[in-house]
């Protein structure tokens, strides 16, 4: 259950597995995709999970609570609208008009 319902305080379920595919899979069943947190020295298989997983952030080697205000933040699915953070506010509050002469 807590790898399908967004869990909101210091909860980190890890889970070991053998199989990238599988362990993707999993990710993306839930309805809920804001960060994910994976551990590998292996740059391919980061890039693999960045590429193939439905989340709004992911984490190489550290836990799915990272934020810096300068980066967008936010998620897919059902955990978010949108993005937070300085650039996705100053789009979000701009209006973009063409201007030909």
């Amino acid at each position: 259950m807590l790898v399908k319902e967004e869990t909101f305080g210091p909860v980190l379920p890890l889970i070991e597995f053998e199989d990238i595919e599988n362990c993707i899979e999993m990710i993306n069943s839930t309805d809920y995709g804001l960060q994910a947190g994976i551990f590998t020295n292996t740059i391919n298989v980061a890039k693999h999970f960045r590429n193939e997983l439905d989340v709004g952030a992911v984490i190489v080697n550290g836990g799915p609570g990272f934020r810096v205000d300068s980066l967008p933040f936010g998620g897919v699915k059902k955990s978010g609208i949108g993005r937070e953070g300085i650039k996705a506010a100053i789009a979000e509050m701009t209006e973009e008009k063409v201007f030909v002469l």
